[in-house]
């Protein structure tokens, strides 16, 4: 990365690349800034955003190990989408958090999507108030273009119109009519200055009532559906609907630690969810769900485990599973499983040195990491046993932020020392015993 390019990086971005780090989790901005390697994988999910913005759905699973860079590679794809115009949710599983469940869970994932719904101009997500007036200054700037004047008696009545009339394929949806009425109804109390009124359709956009008679006192008048545990994705699929009528190109749907499904204990709730994913992938990929992506990021062992996996459940398997010229060795990127290689040895290399290079521009000091010394670290990082295949981006990255915490808080020594790695014939030489040849590695 050239020095000018990063002097553009506002410092509260450099502190969360930095930070994140250092504490092994993935920064939800600044992700393209230490993006190393992943090109196929890229360029499969940037290929989907052209057919979610033709009005198509695609659904992907990202799959592999703690630490290999599913997390990231989800931010990576999130800002990229973000910057081409989409609307963005994302969201990790938990226990609290699940596809289907009937105490809450459900529609708890969906509060959580609404939640960091994220745009261009609110990229760190809460982002549907600036949605929905965006769009409202659009329809005033329409109707005050016709000649309606917006302090006149025939204003609200042509606001309404215009609404109703934008939102004519979501009605037959399910969950449509209401929220093409609702939405009405925010855009006119957003525009008279009631704000009480468009607090309230903001909850129900939000999912927060847990009743019809509660939604009613709110909002001032009967509404026929809310959003619950079991209708909480066919919402979902309205927002992504509407997306291209309130000026977007599609919505992104990412949901990570989906091996939170694999841990639930009871079998009959964890086919429920696995159900949910069928339904999804279903709907998607069938041409269903209009101008809508969904991304699931999980573990080989949530996926492949034949007992309580995705695999577990047949359905899904024979949709999922590999097919049988799969183990020639390429790679297939246009099917829904991307599975994450391990970065090559270079790109390994490349990720140390722009760490090394952001971490000096952050602290405005040096290193005192040279060249040779990000090469030792990196031989010696993969001289441990079984590190060839296993060594994780983010388990290597944390050591290594913590190297330089280490030589940033303690001027008076040097690499090798805070280290212990030294450089033998142009190797590095680790006091561990039992480890590969290090001067074996080729880069």
């Amino acid at each position: 990365m050239e020095n000018e390019n990063v002097k553009k990086i506002p410092r509260r971005v450099l502190a969360s690349i930095i930070t994140s780090a250092s504490a092994g989790v993935v920064p939800r901005i600044g992700a393209p800034y230490i993006a190393i390697g992943r090109k196929d994988e890229i360029d499969a999910l940037l290929s989907d955003l052209e057919l979610i913005n033709d009005g198509g759905g695609t659904m992907r699973f990202i799959i592999g190990r703690y630490g290999s860079g599913k997390s990231f590679l989800i931010q990576l794809i999130r800002g990229y989408a973000l910057e081409r115009g989409f609307l963005t949710a994302d969201c990790d599983l938990s226990p609290e958090r699940r596809l289907y469940g009937t105490s809450g869970s459900g529609i708890a994932t969906y509060r959580e999507l609404m939640k960091n719904l994220a745009s261009k101009s609110s990229p760190d997500g809460g982002a549907l108030p600036s949605v929905l007036s965006r769009w409202l200054f659009d329809i005033r700037e329409k109707l005050a273009a016709s000649g309606i004047d917006q302090s006149g008696a025939e204003f609200r009545p042509a606001l309404e119109k215009e609404v109703r009339s934008a939102m004519k394929r979501a009605e037959f949806m399910t969950g449509g009519f209401d929220f093409a009425k609702i939405l009405a109804a925010y855009n006119c109390a957003a525009s008279e200055g009631d704000d009480a009124s468009a607090s309230a359709c903001l909850r129900w956009f939000r999912g927060e009532y847990s009743s019809r008679t509660e939604a009613k006192r709110e909002l001032g008048f009967d509404v026929s559906m809310i959003v619950t545990d079991s209708n909480w994705y066919d919402f979902i699929k309205l927002w992504a609907s509407v997306c291209p009528v309130i000026g977007y190109r599609g919505l992104l749907v990412f949901i990570d630690e989906c091996v939170n499904l694999f841990k639930i204990p009871h079998r009959v709730s964890r086919e429920n969810n696995y159900e949910k994913i069928l339904s999804m992938f279903n709907d998607t990929l069938q041409g269903r769900s209009n101008n809508l992506g969904i991304v699931f990021g999980g573990t080989p062992q949530f996926l492949e485990d034949t007992r309580r996996g995705l695999f577990s459940y047949d359905a899904l398997r024979s949709r999922l599973a590999d097919g049988r010229f799969s183990s020639s060795g390429f790679r297939n990127y246009a099917g829904p499983v991307i599975r994450l290689k391990r970065l090559s040895d270079d790109e390994l290399l490349a990720l140390i040195s722009r760490m090394t290079f952001l971490y000096s521009s952050y602290y405005n000091v040096d290193p005192r990491v040279g060249p040779e010394d990000q090469l030792a670290f990196l031989r010696n990082s993969l001289s441990r046993a079984g590190a060839d295949s296993m060594i994780t981006p983010r388990e290597m990255i944390r050591d290594y932020m913590t190297l330089l915490d280490l030589l940033r808080q303690n001027p008076g020594v040097g690499f090798s020392e805070v280290s212990g790695i030294t450089e033998e014939k142009g190797g590095a030489k680790s006091s561990d015993s039992g480890e590969a040849d290090p001067d074996e590695m080729v880069f």
